[in-house]
């Protein structure tokens, strides 16, 4: 039985003292073997900047244009692998499935777990979740930091995390646009999340260079 969530109450204000994911119980490291782990004893892997700037370059010299679709498709299989594993930590953790945890106590998790990955900050946006869309706020990402030069967002692999993570949160099958980017001089990256044949006009609106505003506007107005 699918569960779906209200996004409403994903941002709801409670917060709660501590976290499963608390980076200073969460990730524990053995310096004299270079190893790191997190409280499970499940292995983590560092990506380092020269790493991550390796890994841009490499797939644009490999597959060109095509390496967009490359990561958009790794994100996609890393969302669906780290949802499961999300949803296994979170359950033996607090001894119920997650269905049964409190929107504070998911929401507080996530952003926890994604801090304490390295991958930056996050926030749900629910302004637009009456239009049926739900926005997604990304700060401080590496991804778009060490990504190279370019005219339009850049993260791809976040996107694809994105929409198999809340693909399978929501039961539906999403689609994922960014439509600001941090490489680009914006505050954050900001993705909204919606069924595909409506987010369809967004992506070729980004390509045009139409803002966050103009976007949001015209995926709104659809019946």
């Amino acid at each position: 039985m699918t569960t779906i969530i209200s996004v409403a109450d994903l941002v709801a204000e409670n917060r709660l003292p501590g976290n499963y994911f608390a980076s200073d119980v969460y990730v524990r490291g053995t310096l004299e073997f270079g190893l790191l782990e997190n409280r499970r004893g499940n292995r983590l892997l560092a990506l380092p900047e020269t790493l991550i700037k390796g890994i841009y370059a490499g797939l644009e010299q490999e597959t060109g244009q095509a390496s967009k679709l490359v990561l958009l498709n790794c994100g996609r299989w890393w969302g669906k692998n780290f949802y499961a594993r999300f949803c296994d930590e979170l359950s033996d953790f607090y001894k119920r499935p997650l269905a049964d945890l409190t929107m504070a106590e998911f929401l507080q998790a996530l952003q926890q777990c994604w801090h304490t990955h390295g991958w930056g900050g996050i926030n749900l946006d629910p302004a637009y979740q009456s239009k049926g869309f739900l926005g997604i706020q990304i700060f401080s990402s590496p991804y778009a930091q060490y990504a190279p030069p370019s005219q339009q967002p850049v993260c791809y692999l976040e996107a694809g995390i994105l929409q198999a993570f809340f693909g399978q949160l929501t039961g539906r099958e999403l689609s994922c646009v960014q439509l600001t980017c941090e490489a680009l001089g914006a505050d954050y990256n900001y993705f909204v999340l919606g069924l595909e044949h409506r987010l369809k006009p967004a992506a070729a609106m980004v390509a045009a260079g139409k803002s966050y505003t103009e976007v949001m506007a015209a995926l709104s107005q659809q019946s």
